[in-house]
């Protein structure tokens, strides 16, 4: 028997209304037997989970621990589709710390769960490129097709647990909006990875004339001059000078605008060169 779980509807959207996971609207679809846990520290949940008898747990970004008393029940445990070449990058947000650390590749584990964050013995892990245009959700996209297949390998074959090094871990701390404010008086390259890094969310972020602007999507570019002027702004982007180079801006957004190319945003509004982004 096959039962699913995923966390309670969320407030969502502009109107904030409470919106179901892609988890619950593909088991409601399937018709598949479907539970939304306020916590998983529940007697009753525990209760109801063993009288399922389920041989296996799979899990996949749920956003909670799993406790060892739901750890403990499946004779073949819990899987958990992790996506980072285990050590590294244990934690939340690895797709994201990949990109910003500028690693060249990263990959999918699938681990066995144990009590801690993402310690447990591996099971498979395949490597995965990471393109020098890749953002978190292309890269989220390329490790979860992995990762199934992945999956239904262990699933099918059963491979032997091997044990992580601890001492080459690294962890992927939860991503802070503070964090996507960019500082110009960093590298091009680096500002490069944050705005690929925070794409979809929560989204690379300046101050221009006294308003936010995000950006979603540039370039590294040659320029010198103080960091966050803007050097040239036309049709092929607005090129912005950094602590080391220059970076083309090639989509940006105003506070509740859409997402624009360089000659459409510009036509609505302009910037002009020699003017200040801020931090």
């Amino acid at each position: 028997m096959v039962h699913v779980l995923t966390q309670p509807d969320r407030p969502a959207g502009r109107g904030l209304k409470p919106q179901a996971s892609a988890v619950k609207q593909l088991a409601l679809a399937r018709q598949l037997a479907l539970s939304q846990p306020v916590t998983l520290k529940d007697s009753a949940l525990t209760a109801q989970l063993a009288n399922l008898h389920a041989e296996v747990m799979v899990v996949a970004a749920y956003g909670l621990m799993i406790p060892e008393s739901l750890l403990q029940l499946p004779p073949r445990g819990c899987l958990n589709i992790h996506a980072s070449l285990l050590p590294r990058w244990r934690g939340a947000a690895p797709i994201q710390r990949a990109i910003l650390a500028g690693d060249r590749e990263t990959g999918v584990t699938i681990m066995q769960m144990d009590a801690g964050l993402d310690t447990g013995a591996m099971l498979l892990a395949q490597a995965v490129p990471i393109a020098d245009d890749d953002n978190a959700q292309t890269l989220h996209d390329k490790l979860a097709a992995v990762g199934t297949q992945l999956l239904l390998r262990v699933l099918q074959e059963q491979p032997q647990c091997v044990a992580q090094e601890d001492a080459c871990a690294s962890y992927a701390t939860k991503i802070s909006k503070a964090e996507a404010h960019i500082d110009w008086t960093r590298p091009a390259a680096e500002i490069d990875r944050l705005i690929r890094a925070y794409n979809p969310t929560p989204g690379a972020c300046t101050i221009w004339n006294g308003q936010t602007l995000k950006i979603w999507r540039a370039e590294p570019a040659t320029a010198t001059a103080v960091p966050g002027t803007v050097v040239q702004a036309d049709n092929n982007g607005v090129v912005v000078a950094t602590g080391t180079g220059a970076i083309r801006l090639l989509e940006l957004q105003r506070a509740g605008g859409k997402r624009l190319a360089p000659r459409q945003f510009l036509a609505g509004t302009p910037i002009d060169a020699g003017t200040r982004f801020e931090a």
